[in-house]
């Protein structure tokens, strides 16, 4: 996950347009690209770059270049692939974006660092028409002599993010991705897990199933196809831990892009739930997100309702802190040591794992923490006995709602259903009475 930062108000003449056109004065006829400053906070920017095909052919690849003036820099971004050469930055379509039909838009974003904005842009080897003059200075506006002290804003999530993404066990055939997603209006989703296969340090589904398998990877395809994306999940509760099969960071490193490439994306969930090499993993991911931006997940054990993450875990984010690994915080709200009401205890869970990242990341904001912030129950029978209801999952989204936390996920969607109301824990139904994706539909609502 990259570092979310908050959001200033732009006015019109501090948001910079810049039209990227194949040839000068054929706007209406061109492939064209629009550059916007989505948020500005002076030492830094997030942007986003829209792309329109405007001809009467399909485009196949798409490719925009940039230089960045001396003091600005690109960092993390996303629905690109961005590789860099001194001051000249070169983002490329991934596979689910490249192609556009007349008519057709894609998009891509990227955060800057320093004040500067994008010169000598092309796009598919074309100069740019529009060039890439910096935004005007805004004239300050003198301050009131007796200010009225106002709220600090709530970082709005980033271009790219997902909010909602429930877990899903992809080595079982139902359900699948397209008919979750046409049953619940949830299009994005957590596969797991990616663990090593019999030979060690290569990535399979479960540890079995062959990373392209071609069920899975139809599957992946057509939730893409309707504008979904997955998250790619590590670990868990049993191995082989990829983490733990790949003896170096740069074996990890290429495992990690091997599967993020074979399903055509740029979210990684790391589960861990066994030891770990905190150095080994936290190198591998650093240079992952250094490369492309991947937005990652730390997915960690709770100790108790009051204590928060196990040390363990903490020492995870500690050397991940250190090492300037932007992540997003996903604590495990399940099969945890709690007193009074579930619900509760969970949201107590939630915000002991908030204080402990206050002492981590001391110089954020409590909005940007809570945007670093998930939050993973176990819907219905939990494992060591706790039962999460309908209504302890609205306590929760409540919560989420009005602390603007980065993701709302829950394990899994293939037990979101009423087939064992009894009290059944069972990895293909919750164990409580409900109806079919009572749990998604619930957490649907979660709006960031």
């Amino acid at each position: 996950m990259r570092r979310t930062l908050p959001l200033l108000a732009l006015t019109a003449a501090a948001s910079l347009v810049i039209a990227v056109l194949m040839s000068p004065g054929a706007q209406a006829a061109a492939l064209g690209a629009a550059f916007v400053k989505t948020s500005d906070w002076g030492s830094g920017f997030e942007a986003k770059f829209t792309l329109t095909n405007g001809t009467t052919s399909t485009v196949n690849g798409w490719t925009v270049q940039f230089d960045l003036p001396s003091g600005t820099s690109a960092g993390t971004y996303w629905d690109a692939l961005m590789t860099r050469s001194g001051d000249r930055y070169t983002f490329r379509n991934r596979e689910y974006n490249g192609t556009l039909a007349p008519g057709a838009s894609a998009s891509f974003g990227f955060v800057g660092a320093g004040p500067g904005s994008p010169l000598n842009c092309t796009i598919n080897g074309a100069p740019c028409g529009g060039g890439g003059t910096p935004s005007p200075t805004p004239t300050p506006t003198p301050p009131s002599p007796t200010p009225t002290p106002t709220p600090t804003p709530t970082p709005s999530p980033p271009a790219g993010t997902i909010l909602v993404a429930p877990y899903i066990d992809i080595t079982m055939s139902t359900p699948s991705l397209v008919a979750a997603a046409a049953a619940t209006g949830v299009r994005n989703y957590t596969l797991a897990f990616a663990l090593g296969d019999s030979t060690g340090c290569n990535p399979a589904w479960g540890g079995t199933i062959p990373l392209n398998d071609t069920r899975i990877i139809n599957d992946v395809r057509g939730l893409q196809a309707q504008g979904g994306q997955v998250i790619v999940a590590t670990g868990g509760a049993v191995g082989p831990y990829l983490e733990h099969s790949c003896g170096t960071s740069a074996q990890l490193l290429a495992a990690y892009k091997k599967v993020l490439d074979t399903v055509g994306t740029n979210h990684l969930d790391v589960d861990v739930e066994a030891a770990i090499d905190i150095a080994k993993v936290n190198s591998a991911l650093r240079q992952l997100q250094a490369e492309r931006g991947t937005r990652i997940s730390y997915t960690l054990r709770i100790q108790g309702q009051d204590y928060g993450l196990d040390p363990f875990s903490v020492q995870i984010l500690g050397d991940a802190a250190a090492r300037g690994l932007d992540v997003l915080v996903n604590p495990m709200l399940m099969d945890f040591g709690y007193t009074g009401a579930w619900g509760d205890a969970m949201v107590s869970a939630a915000n002991a794992t908030l204080a402990q990242m206050r002492t981590i990341w001391p110089s954020r904001t409590d909005a940007q923490l809570r945007r670093m912030l998930g939050l993973t129950p176990m819907i219905g029978k939990n494992d060591t006995g706790q039962t999460t209801t309908q209504a302890d999952a609205r306590k929760l989204l409540a919560y989420a709602q009005a602390g603007h936390v980065g993701r709302v996920a829950f394990w899994s969607i293939g037990r979101d259903n009423g087939g064992c109301p009894n009290g059944t824990l069972s990895p293909t139904c919750s164990g409580v009475s409900q109806s079919a994706y009572e749990f998604t539909t619930i957490f649907r609502a979660f709006t960031g």
